[in-house]
């Protein structure tokens, strides 16, 4: 993870002893924010959420933040919103000015293509003085894959908002695939001996995922995907594993072997990108990192421990690991969309900036927790959140049932 994280950051050009300072104290204090989706920071989701880290961090005395931003998610998530779109002065944007055949049910990691950020508004009226100025300051070029702007994006936009206090480093599902490589590059590792090549431990798992949907904890952790998501004309497909093959089911099309020479090549061509378990399991549940995500988390997050735990108990394999997963009591927390204000991301760039972080200390870091979280109306809300509520009610379900132990 740390070797990922030192790549990363020699990437996107920090100097020799930034990226050193950022592996010193993420191994200090291993916890990775998990939560936004790779949105623009100015986007009111992302950008909150990066205040609640930095507001930690600064408690700590830290001065570096690692974020990982999921990017296997579509461009439009729902109308006008998504990371292919954010607002200015209430009215919608297209951030790379496309129509809506090329966003609707395509990916961040969409590629190889064309995008630039054209901030195309959608309705009369709009604010094009302010449009103007952030056109001014993001990329020109023309990048291969949407997750490639917004990153190039985020490198100029935070020191806009964030000052220069804190040395920021975004990570997404392309550096985890390069970790998965890294992972199986190593003949001893754990994910090559264990998830590939031992035949009892990948099927065991997506046992475990099937058990879980067709019980009472289903509709938090889905089988989307085996393992990974495929890549292919500018589609994510999912793939099912059987026997030896990760396989297309629409088609039936065998895309891949599940062997380390197969799966490796794949990555690095970014036809094969991780899943989300996938991820955890590299990034946090083998490291043993803190994961900060979404409201969905504290729920999906200790059901992947537990049917990883159940897979290794069944195959009678690392009780080491299985007793770090039992001990370990504070293994994630919800960290995304905590804090609620009203105040605009984007009245506060034009404005200058927000003074930095000792800015954003001063103005948030006094305010009590419970008033910071306003009224969370749309976790409250959330359908999801309200059937776990009837099936803790009707005792379909309790905090005691094991599927629940490793949270």
């Amino acid at each position: 993870m740390l070797d990922t994280i030192r790549s990363a950051g020699e990437r996107n050009g920090l100097p020799i002893e930034a990226v050193s300072q950022i592996c010193a104290e993420f191994e200090k204090r291993r916890v990775l924010q998990t939560g936004p989706h790779l949105f623009l920071l100015l986007e009111p989701e992302a950008y909150y959420t990066h205040i609640l880290s930095l507001l930690g961090l600064s408690a700590h005395g830290c001065s570096t933040y690692v974020s990982y931003a999921v990017s296997t998610v579509s461009l439009v998530e729902r109308p006008r919103k998504g990371p292919g779109w954010f607002t200015v002065d209430g009215k919608p944007i297209n951030v790379f000015g496309l129509s809506r055949s090329r966003m609707i049910g395509y990916n961040l990691l969409t590629g190889p293509g064309s995008y630039r950020f054209e901030l195309a508004p959608t309705e009369p009226n709009a604010n094009e003085e302010a449009l103007t100025l952030l056109r001014s300051l993001l990329p020109q070029t023309q990048f291969e894959r949407p997750a490639h702007a917004i990153k190039a994006a985020n490198l100029i936009l935070w020191p806009k908002l964030f000052g220069d206090s804190f040395t920021f480093l975004q990570i997404d599902d392309e550096d985890i695939a390069d970790l998965v490589a890294d992972h199986l590059s190593d003949e001893d590792s754990w994910l090559r001996t264990r998830l590939l090549e031992d035949p009892k431990i990948a099927s065991n798992i997506l046992a475990g995922l099937d058990r879980l949907a067709a019980g009472p904890w289903s509709g938090w952790l889905a089988r989307g995907t085996d393992f990974f998501w495929f890549y292919e004309n500018r589609k994510r497909l999912p793939l099912r594993l059987i026997a030896g093959d990760l396989v297309h089911p629409a088609t039936g099309r065998k895309v891949a072997r599940f062997t380390a020479p197969d799966i490796s090549e794949r990555l690095a061509n970014r036809s094969l990108i991780p899943n989300l378990l996938l991820m955890f399991l590299v990034s946090s549940i083998l490291p043993g990192v803190r994961a900060l995500g979404g409201s969905y988390q504290p729920l999906y997050y200790p059901l992947m421990r537990y049917v990883i735990c159940q897979a290794l108990e069944a195959a009678n394999v690392d009780e080491d690991l299985r007793l770090a997963l039992e001990s370990d009591d504070l293994p994630g927390a919800w960290g995304h969309r905590v804090i609620e204000s009203g105040d605009d991301p984007f009245t506060q760039f034009q404005d200058g900036g927000t003074g930095g972080i000792s800015g954003l200390v001063d103005r948030f870091g006094h305010i009590p927790f419970s008033k910071a979280c306003g009224s969370m109306n749309s976790f409250v809300t959330d359908p999801s959140w309200q059937e776990l509520q009837n099936r803790l009610q009707q005792g379909m379900i309790a905090p005691t049932d094991a599927e629940w132990a490793l949270s």
